[in-house]
């Protein structure tokens, strides 16, 4: 099969499985509307450090679990109905099978991502009426555009690393509490600014904290996305299905 078709079929499952459906877009949902929610009741006069357009994604701590659900069933609902065997007899090139559902998954993850950082940004300032910023605020299309490449990134790793177990349930046991739990347990330290989802979302701060920009702290996340993605390709390519 060439590329092309390939990519085609990939999108075609995404298009019609509705469990891939409801995780896409089940993100966008839950970031913008918590966020919206959270905006309305905000009051920032109260705070002296107050960051009206990182208040804007709270709901990206939600919305975060749908797009590693989304990139892990992608992947691992394959194994787990054999169909796996299937698409790797008709594309035998295993590389090629496994690089085009990486690049569709991250796409649309991309895509949807960029819709949800727009809208829960603009909402989000709506609602915080005279606290509220525009769009020519600084960092706030950073944030905005960051927000959508920030989950385009981790519905990636979460591919990765589906690749790599083969389970639904182990990838998201292992990837959820990475990117939602360790944060707030171990707190704001020098060595938690490097994990996956605190790295990633200094881009999301109109002045990133700890040691890490906002672009920098994406290229971490990035850098995390790519080994897992590494360790998926030598997985896909070395076992038998």
């Amino acid at each position: 099969m060439s590329v092309k078709a390939v990519l085609h079929s990939e999108w075609m499952k995404i298009r019609t499985l509705r469990s891939l459906l409801v995780a896409l877009l089940g993100g966008l949902v839950a970031t913008t509307g918590i966020s919206a929610m959270v905006s309305a009741t905000e009051d920032g006069s109260k705070q002296g450090d107050f960051d009206p357009v990182f208040s804007s994604f709270f709901g990206l701590a939600f919305g975060q679990i749908a797009a590693v659900s989304f990139g892990v069933l992608a992947v691992a609902n394959e194994y787990a109905g054999g169909g796996i065997r299937v698409w790797l007899a008709a594309v035998p090139r295993r590389g090629l099978y496994y690089g085009c559902k990486l690049t569709v998954v991250g796409l649309c993850a991309l895509a949807v991502g960029l819709v949800t950082g727009f809208a829960s940004l603009l909402a989000g300032q709506a609602l915080l009426g005279d606290e509220g910023v525009g769009l020519d605020a600084p960092g706030a299309l950073r944030a905005a555009v960051g927000c959508g490449i920030y989950l385009a990134l981790l519905t990636v790793l979460a591919s990765g690393v589906a690749a790599v177990l083969r389970s639904s349930v182990g990838s998201l046991a292992l990837v959820v509490p990475i990117v939602t739990f360790l944060s707030p347990v171990f707190g704001a330290t020098s060595a938690t600014r490097f994990l996956p989802d605190q790295a990633g979302q200094q881009v999301l701060h109109t002045a990133p904290e700890g040691p890490l920009g906002a672009w920098t702290g994406l290229g971490v996340l990035a850098l995390y996305t790519a080994a897992a993605v590494f360790c998926g390709r030598l997985a896909v390519e070395r076992r038998d299905s």
